[in-house]
């Protein structure tokens, strides 16, 4: 008979175990670039214990929003949309003026564009903190601060 080879996959429970705190400054990154990363890091996936269907991701703080840089004409060409649930409700705005209005929401949205949707991914947009300039309140958990590495747009 011959031997099977079995996977051994990680536990809800060795999961939560090993959870860390990272702080990321995305001034002067573009957007997509950083937030793939942030995603990976949201996921776990940058971990050798990365199982799929078990949410073994970090906490990530993601300071400076507001001087998020998008490349080409996306400042005013890229729409955002929204429903008000209304008939006939549904409202678009550029990303300039999402990034004027609320800063936080065009990273929050870019990250839950990366991660899975459902119960799972539901649970995971939830390890991330935004904010919109450079303080955050999570110094009690001692981050450690993440640098991406990725092309400086031109602004």
């Amino acid at each position: 008979m011959a031997k099977t080879r079995s996977t051994t996959l990680l536990t809800s429970e060795a999961a939560l175990a090993d959870r860390k705190w990272h702080v990321v400054d995305v001034a002067g990154l573009t957007l997509g670039r950083a937030i793939t990363t942030v995603a990976t890091l949201i996921r776990g996936k940058h971990k050798p214990t990365f199982t799929p269907h078990v949410d073994s991701g970090d906490f990530v703080v993601v300071i400076n929003a507001s001087k998020v840089v998008l490349t080409g004409n996306k400042m005013e060409g890229k729409l955002y949309y929204k429903h008000t649930l209304f008939p006939g409700g549904i409202k678009s705005f550029t990303a300039e003026q999402l990034i004027a209005r609320n800063p936080k929401e065009v990273i929050e949205r870019a990250v839950w564009g990366m991660l899975p949707k459902g119960a799972l991914g539901r649970k995971m947009i939830k390890k991330l903190k935004v904010y919109a300039g450079d303080k955050h309140p999570h110094a009690a958990q001692k981050p450690t601060e993440t640098k991406i590495v990725t092309k400086v747009a031109q602004a």
